[in-house]
């Protein structure tokens, strides 16, 4: 490593102040912070000690995901070749693998390539240095699509998320939304077809007609019967988008965010007992309305199918775009479930509603915050009052 620092302190010398390449230190300075920790600290303000900056925040929400990625890929495989006759007896775990990691590996390398390239365009012209935020975004942004979306339209939700959804915001932690979202909002909008319908979540499903995508979601809203068990719903051997099948993996990921304290266990919690609060009133009434599949279907498994479990741990605890104070998060958090389950239901066209339930939230997190510090500030105020007047009284 010594070695490395060396040359990369020699190649460095052309971008100092007033050298030849000075305007592009920016991109320059993002390749050297991202191979060894930064060599200055805070010169105003508070000045925070802590070994954990920025970068090593981000490398572990990226670890935290490695585990659905991983299972992702084969899944994305799997859902595809156990489907076709010569893998009647069976599917080997590589072949899944492979297949699934040529569609998704792609995908993850034009998010980064195009997402970077704007960070490190926006960090030349203003002249800062790139921040590790997109570190997670773009490895997000691959991980809530389908498997068979063109790499054209991953880049131009990558264009509008990094541009609009972030640097029109000010850059890393001024967004209000969730770029990830922002993105994949943005391809469902200008793009329904590919985002939608029974044939983009499992690869060739378009092209094949033997092949099947159809999700569990799909099938509830059609009024079909759904082939999977609670457990293949847990275990995420189910249709889905690329990374958001598998509840197990996703619940590995929470728990190293929760015990390194990068992600919010209040959001998750609160996340988890909205939804099922909404899914349980749900299945109160069901009987009334007993042709609405989605009514009906236990609220247990609710919180295993769709994007609902992935979304609620690293979407919807993203720091920046959630809300900050302690009764705040567990107000968002709660909101977001109890929303995003009534979308699912209530939307026939769209029965997936944990996205537009955190794009709305996120909207409303300052405004909870608000009120939580507000109402914080009143009861101080009546407290005061209430001792002024015991001090009067007493004199």
């Amino acid at each position: 490593m010594e070695w490395i620092r060396q040359r990369l302190d020699k190649l460095k010398e052309p971008f100092g102040e007033g050298k030849k390449f000075e305007k592009y230190a920016p991109a320059f300075n993002a390749i050297d912070t991202f191979l060894f920790t930064p060599n200055h600290t805070t010169k105003t303000g508070a000045h925070i000690r802590d070994g954990v900056d920025l970068k090593r925040t981000m490398i572990t929400v990226v670890l935290a995901l490695i585990p659905a990625l991983i299972f992702g890929m084969w899944n994305g495989g799997y859902q595809y070749l156990h489907q076709l006759p010569e893998y009647a007896d069976g599917v080997p775990f590589m072949d899944a693998f492979l297949e699934g990691a040529s569609k998704i590996v792609p995908m993850i390398i034009v998010s980064y390539v195009v997402g970077l390239g704007i960070e490190f365009v926006f960090a030349i012209f203003r002249g800062h240095d790139v921040n590790e935020g997109y570190l997670v975004t773009g490895l997000l942004i691959p991980m809530i699509m389908p498997i068979d979306i063109p790499l054209w339209m991953v880049a131009l939700s990558v264009v509008f998320s990094v541009i609009i959804g972030k640097e029109a915001f000010g850059g890393t932690g001024m967004n209000i939304l969730n770029p990830a979202l922002t993105a994949r909002a943005f391809a469902f909008f200008a793009y329904p077809t590919y985002m939608s319908g029974n044939s983009v979540w499992v690869h060739n499903a378009f092209q094949v007609d033997a092949v099947s995508g159809e999700t569990i979601l799909g099938k509830l809203a059609s009024g079909t019967t759904v082939p999977y068990n609670t457990m293949d719903m847990f275990s995420g051997v189910i249709p889905g988008s690329i990374a958001e099948t598998s509840t197990i993996c996703i619940l590995a990921g929470a728990l190293l965010l929760i015990l390194t304290k990068v992600g919010s266990w209040r959001i998750i919690v609160s996340g988890f007992i909205g939804a099922a609060c909404m899914a349980l009133i749900f299945n109160f009434f069901g009987g009334s309305f007993p042709d609405n599949h989605l009514m009906n279907f236990p609220w247990y498994n609710h919180l295993l199918i769709g994007g609902l479990a992935f979304g609620v741990v690293f979407m919807a605890t993203d720091p920046v775009s959630a809300a900050q104070t302690i009764k705040g998060k567990w107000i968002y958090g709660f909101l977001i479930g109890l929303f995003g389950i009534m979308i699912r239901i209530f939307n026939p066209a769209y029965p997936e509603g944990i996205m537009l339930a955190i794009l709305l939230m996120n909207v409303f997190a300052p405004v909870i915050d608000h009120y939580v510090v507000q109402a914080n500030v009143n009861k101080r105020k009546k407290r005061l009052a209430a001792v002024k007047g015991q001090v009067k009284t007493a004199a």
